[in-house]
């Protein structure tokens, strides 16, 4: 799935990482990052909506992982990777730079802000890895969301009550549940699993709801 100058490209992350002293991520060893990391990020491509996605955002981005993989796996991809705290933004700014990802961009905000402004129905694909309960992961990328565009969201174990909670939002927000795979285990998820939502409708014109509201209020 990666070339020889791919796999370089990640491997300078993986390096910056290890030694990065800001508190950016639990798994800094270059071995176990590979798997936790890169392969459960590339588990993504699994999916055609999001490989043959143009333009991606990635929220709740961390150290920059989904981003910074799918940015490397996709080069004719632009991807955005959202993150509020600042130390983590740095972070990703730096492996950018030093591993040469010229398709990757960090944005120091929220997503709902984001989606306030010049990234409203500005994506093709949303990707979020363990950053939320469904129905708040929908309800952040449905703004951001073009029409027909995806949300992949990466998550563990199935829950039947999260997985209804989300159908029960799903209308209000604009957000059709459309698959569910398994394509675990990664040594960071036992039971990992990804969810694709597709972009059913026009934005609600209630979204974005202000930020922290749909992790304190999900819908559904």
């Amino acid at each position: 799935m990666l070339d020889e100058a791919q796999k370089a490209a990640l491997t300078r992350v993986l390096e910056l990482l290890e030694t990065e002293r800001a508190s950016v991520s639990s798994v800094t060893d270059p071995g176990r990052a590979w798997k936790v990391h890169v392969a459960d990020s590339l588990s993504g491509l699994e999916l055609d909506a999001l490989r043959e996605a143009v333009t991606i955002a990635d929220i709740g981005s961390g150290a920059g992982f989904p981003g910074l993989v799918l940015a490397v796996a996709l080069p004719d991809a632009r991807v955005d990777l959202i993150e509020s705290v600042g130390r983590k933004c740095d972070f990703i700014h730096r492996a950018i730079e030093a591993a040469g990802i010229g398709n990757a961009n960090v944005i120091n905000a929220r997503s709902e802000e984001l989606a306030s402004g010049e990234g409203r129905e500005a994506y093709a694909a949303v990707t979020a890895r363990a950053v939320g309960r469904l129905s708040t992961l929908a309800e952040l990328a449905s703004p951001l969301l073009a029409d027909n565009g995806v949300l992949v969201a990466w998550k563990g174990k199935r829950d039947p009550e999260e997985e209804q909670q989300l159908a029960n939002a799903s209308a209000q927000l604009a957000m059709r549940p459309e698959e569910i795979r398994h394509v675990g285990p990664y040594a960071g998820s036992e039971h990992r699993h990804l969810h694709l939502l597709r972009k059913a409708g026009p934005t609600p014109t209630e979204l974005p709801r202000r930020a922290g509201i749909a992790k304190k209020r999900p819908r559904g």
